[in-house]
């Protein structure tokens, strides 16, 4: 039996996927599903769902896709939910749009607010070197990662986790946490704790640019950094004139053929990926093309 509660659900990226199908199969109600508009990517410039209007498509549900959620203050008055939830999404819910719902808007956070709000919380987590982050979910008000917590859940940061990996985790972590407390949360039987605004600490947006690797910084650094840009920006540098992506590193302490040294330490290259190249191992890499070169 389908439950009666009247969910609008926004989201964009591959965090949120879990999410809305841990909804669906739990058989609320979603009025409708609103994302990003199609954008164009690859080298033919193809218009590119997001994960989630793929998700919404394969589950016919409705779809909207503003390029600006504040001019859809009308639209979503008129699905009348009873909750919004959003996760992943990308832009400011105004206060108009947080103000329609009965019982408010939820959003799913990947960090122990009021720690990394902001844009790259799993990230931030593993460039930092944190070994504990979690998943936070919120009450929206108007401000970013601001309002008022109704759960949380810690995880630890494996030494291996790359962001792939975590961001996979947190989102699996916060569907099954979503759900577990919604019943609670709209019998109204959940205490809402404030943040401790005084702690918050943000994040950044990344680019391709912050993907450059600095021999400088030292291999345990530089080892982090691997992790938290692996699928993307990437971490790379330029060696001999040619654009390397490295996507698997260790610190280690000392040389190796394979390696290559930093501030502080050796970093032992174990997947790389030449510009126009295939992915190689860092052994093949060094037969190939790093000694080989250096020798030129």
């Amino acid at each position: 039996m389908k439950n009666k509660t009247k969910i609008l659900f926004i989201g964009t990226g591959q965090f949120a996927v879990p999410i809305l199908e841990k909804l669906i199969n739990s058989d609320y109600k979603i009025t409708a599903v609103i994302t990003v508009p199609d954008k164009s990517a690859g080298r033919q410039r193809e218009l590119t769902a997001s994960p989630i209007k793929r998700i919404a498509l394969k589950h016919k549900l409705s779809i909207l896709q503003p390029e600006k959620i504040s001019n859809f203050e009308s639209q979503i008055s008129d699905l009348s939910p009873d909750l919004i939830i959003t996760a992943d999404y990308g832009q400011i819910i105004p206060a108009k749009i947080l103000k329609i719902p009965e019982f408010g808007c939820l959003n799913l956070h990947p960090s122990l607010l009021p720690k990394y709000r902001g844009s790259s919380p799993i990230q931030t987590a593993i460039l930092k070197g944190e070994r504990i982050t979690g998943i936070t979910i919120m009450l929206m008000d108007e401000k970013m990662d601001h309002g008022p917590i109704i759960a949380q859940e810690k995880i630890i940061i494996k030494d291996n986790d790359n962001y792939q990996t975590l961001e996979k985790e947190l989102s699996q972590k916060s569907a099954n946490l979503l759900i577990k407390i919604l019943p609670q949360y709209l019998k109204k039987e959940i205490k809402s704790i404030l943040q401790e605004h005084g702690k918050a600490t943000y994040t950044k947006i990344f680019t391709r640019q912050h993907g450059q690797i600095d021999l400088k910084q030292s291999a345990e650094q530089i080892q982090r950094m691997v992790r938290a840009f692996y699928p993307w920006p990437g971490a790379w540098l330029i060696l001999n004139n040619k654009r390397i992506k490295i996507l698997k590193a260790k610190a280690i302490n000392q040389q190796d053929k394979a390696a290559i040294k930093t501030k502080n330490g050796y970093l032992l290259l174990e997947l790389v990926q030449p510009a126009g190249k295939n992915p190689m191992t860092g052994q093949e890499f060094a037969q190939g093309y790093l000694n080989k070169n250096s020798h030129s």
